[in-house]
């Protein structure tokens, strides 16, 4: 029997590592873990995508071999490990924050998805904010969610951030997925502000208003002894843009090579 290396907050050990667990796992980890579930030939492409991007680290100008392999990482890997795989990749190359705007701007949905799971563990500043943004402005979910992980929860300002929770209620995406949320949410005037009008407005509509804004809204309560904090103050110092209270429909991306939901 064969045991295979877990990554802490995998459901199952020797499961895909899927979610914001990707975010969090260190790479060691979670190169094992992928490593221990391909077949031989999965494998073998694995090593050598790596040694690819080992190589060529980030490489500007036309599209480089590495970059071609986070196209292929769904079908030579299978699309249960294709998340990992890419994000293991950009390690490999050490991709800084020019190199992964690039690598979001250009690529489908999955690889946007691997590149936002892979900020927290590349870029230490709040450089790569902007593609946060971007994926919060789409309306795949799976992108929302990847963007409101581990690199959202220390760099992205109150205003997008609290959006991002809006977002999450308003598409379905589980607040599970917010990183550091509870910490974020503490003592949040304006997050409870924004909550309340937003139940206020699906209880008006006839509509169901979702449980997690509950939960969300209970994180809200300031500690014992403690204030409210209020007003869209940024959380790293990046200024927040004009308020408003509940997203009302998905904007297009406003960079090229837009999200479709395609999965590869």
């Amino acid at each position: 029997m064969n045991h295979r290396p877990s990554i802490p907050g995998t459901p199952v050990t020797g499961t895909p590592v899927t979610g914001s667990t990707l975010a969090l796992a260190p790479f060691d980890e979670l190169r094992a873990c992928v490593t221990g579930q391909l077949d031989t030939a999965a494998r073998a492409w694995f090593d050598r995508a790596l040694d690819e991007a080992a190589a060529r680290p980030g490489l500007h100008g036309p599209i480089s071999v590495w970059e071609l392999r986070l196209a292929e990482a769904g079908r030579r890997c299978g699309p249960e490990h294709a998340d990992a795989v890419r994000i293991l990749i950009l390690r490999a190359a050490r991709a800084d924050e020019d190199t992964l705007i690039r690598v979001y701007r250009q690529g489908t949905a999955a690889e946007r998805r691997a590149v936002l799971h892979a900020l927290p563990h590349l870029v230490p500043g709040p450089d790569a904010v902007p593609i946060v943004e971007d994926a919060l402005r789409t309306n795949d979910t799976r992108l929302v969610a990847a963007a409101l992980g581990p690199y959202a929860a220390r760099h992205l300002d109150a205003h997008n951030w609290r959006h991002g929770v809006l977002k999450c209620l308003f598409t379905g995406v589980p607040v599970d997925e917010v990183a550091d949320l509870a910490r974020r949410a503490r003592a949040d005037a304006e997050l409870a502000r924004m909550l309340g009008d937003y139940a206020d407005e699906r209880t008006a509509a006839g509509r169901p208003v979702p449980e997690d804004l509950y939960r969300v809204l209970a994180l809200t309560e300031p500690a014992p002894g403690g204030e409210h904090r209020s007003g869209p103050e940024p959380a790293s110092g990046r200024a927040s843009g004009p308020a408003t209270d509940v997203p009302t429909a998905p904007e297009p991306s406003p960079h090229p090579g837009t999200p479709s939901g395609k999965e590869s």
